[in-house]
């Protein structure tokens, strides 16, 4: 009767962590940014629309010459509607020919494109300015909605 219950809760736990209609944000955002920083670069691409996608390759092809990213951490996240969401991330980061850690804080942009999630623009907020990451527009008055704890 015991092994009857083991074998039914491992099946329950199972069906729990099947995947669910398209991709969740979360997953997309740890596939992007732990590929960028461990230069996995064709699953970081797979986070990217379509037609931005050899360019991303090449350029942090490139970047990864001297640019290495040592941590990255959600510092939060702010859905806008159930396509649209931006994510706060803190990077720690240095230059191999310089060696100094630095941080850095960007603002990611996502958008549901069919059933997966695309991240459509990333920005410093702060911190040292990061070799392959463009600078805020200030006069770019992007509205977000309430911020929500990472999930």
């Amino acid at each position: 009767m015991r092994r009857i219950l083991v074998a039914a809760a491992l099946v329950l736990v199972g069906c729990g962590g099947a995947p669910k209609s398209g991709d969740d944000l979360m997953v997309s955002v740890r596939t992007y940014n732990e590929g960028v920083r461990w230069e996995r670069l064709t699953a970081a691409a797979s986070r990217v629309p379509p037609a931005e996608r050899e360019d991303f390759v090449d350029e942090r092809d490139e970047l990864a010459e001297d640019l290495k990213i040592t941590d990255w951490e959600v510092k939060r996240v702010a859905d806008s509607g159930k396509d649209r969401a931006f994510v706060h991330v803190k990077y720690t980061w240095y230059l191999d020919d310089q060696g100094i850690v630095h941080e850095t804080h960007a603002k990611q942009s996502w958008e549901r494109k069919g059933k997966a999630w695309l991240i459509v623009d990333e920005r410093r907020t702060r911190g040292e300015e990061m070799p392959g990451l463009p600078e805020a527009d200030p006069e770019e008055a992007t509205e977000e909605p309430a911020v929500a704890e990472p999930r």
